[in-house]
């Protein structure tokens, strides 16, 4: 998921691809070592860190985090400064995952809160900070093209089937963690279905649209994950799932563009819609269950509603200042011109140089015969 989801469901930008998946490799690499460190520190035994698989899987979680919010960013940012943010972020992340998960004693196997919204929200407080008024208007590179959309649609189906293993990973005990995969499962078939028929509800010719599909039908795994192990039923998986799909749909019709144009949040990869507002979703979801079950083991609706605010102002505080530090200028950001071009740091090769240079000729002879 972390490597090849990630990495390939950002490649859908036409000229960014190089980037998408090369940075994500980077700072999915340095971010395990970094998180297994900095998680380390919170469960140090006889003054060392021990490593194992748990330790590796959760360094794999707080290196998601960092993941999600390169998605808000994604094309405005160098190399250096995403490793920058992977540092910050991800010593931001540990201290707020203990603070959830040990002292406020709250539940979030799936990590709904802690790595999803966590993420979008720290991601979108980056961005807003880093804001650039040169690309108020649509840059020509932001767009995707056939090829380059269907390389991400290959990184939504590695993580769709990963997905169920993700919210279950942490899972102790046997009963709770098949109780995971199943809801998981259902809740991502649920929302696939309903993403499929409100992208073509939404679309004024009734089409399907591959950015929908390529994210909405993720969301039901993001919000299922708080409350994947506690005692709901499948069809309350379902119903969770299909309201995910129904939010992230709706959010990239209508929010992004709301966001960009009045709040001059740019959010390159949408991920307040697949990971902020099904986050929160599976916050209040995780609400609702433990206080209308006495079954939810000593998980508590006032542990569940102080572990998702404070996930969430965290998050918003600790992205701004890491938007504020990212802002130097000797940390080599790229101009508003070439945002979201491989060429400004990645060798690209000869034939799309000239593709390029092609490009430009034929739309300068056009401009000339148009005013002659």
């Amino acid at each position: 998921m972390i490597f090849v989801g990630f990495g390939f469901l950002m490649t859908f930008l036409k000229k960014y691809g190089f980037s998408s998946v090369g940075i994500n490799m980077l700072i999915a690499a340095f971010g395990l070592q970094w998180g297994t460190l900095m998680q380390g520190f919170w469960h140090m035994r006889e003054g060392k860190i021990h490593v194992d698989i748990k330790s590796m899987i959760n360094a794999d979680f707080s290196t998601a985090a960092a993941l999600i919010s390169f998605g808000a960013v994604l094309g405005k940012t160098s190399p250096v400064q995403m490793l920058i943010l992977t540092i910050l972020e991800i010593t931001i992340f540990a201290c707020n995952e203990h603070l959830v998960t040990e002292i406020l004693q709250a539940t979030d196997v799936g990590a709904s809160m802690t790595i999803h919204a966590f993420g979008a929200y720290f991601g979108l407080a980056v961005t807003l900070v880093l804001y650039r008024p040169g690309l108020k208007t649509e840059h020509e590179n932001e767009e995707s093209t056939y090829h380059s959309d269907i390389f991400a649609m290959i990184g939504t189906l590695f993580l769709w089937v990963f997905w169920p293993s993700f919210n279950s990973a942490i899972v102790t005990e046997k009963i709770y963690q098949n109780k995971a995969i199943v809801n998981t499962y259902y809740s991502l078939a649920a929302c696939t279905v309903v993403t499929f028929a409100l992208s073509s509800l939404v679309d004024e010719r009734g089409k399907f649209s591959m950015v929908l599909i390529q994210n909405a039908t993720l969301a039901g795994g993001v919000a299922v994950g708080t409350c994947a192990d506690l005692p709901i039923s499948t069809f309350a998986a379902m119903c969770i799932g299909s309201i995910a799909g129904i939010i992230s749909v709706l959010g990239f019709r209508f929010l992004t563009p709301l966001l960009a144009s009045k709040l001059n949040i740019q959010d390159t990869c949408g991920v307040h819609n697949l990971h902020g507002l099904p986050g929160i979703l599976g916050g209040i979801a995780s609400i609702v269950v433990t206080a209308i079950t006495d079954k939810a083991r000593h998980f508590t609706p006032g542990r569940q509603a102080a572990a998702l605010g404070s996930t969430i102002g965290i998050a918003l505080v600790g992205g701004a200042l890491t938007g504020g530090i990212l802002k130097l200028p000797f940390l080599g950001q790229a101009s508003d011109q070439n945002c979201f071009d491989d060429s400004v740091y990645w060798e690209v090769p000869e034939e799309e140089k000239l593709h390029e240079i092609h490009s430009n000729n034929y739309d300068e002879h056009s401009r000339l015969e148009t005013t002659m």
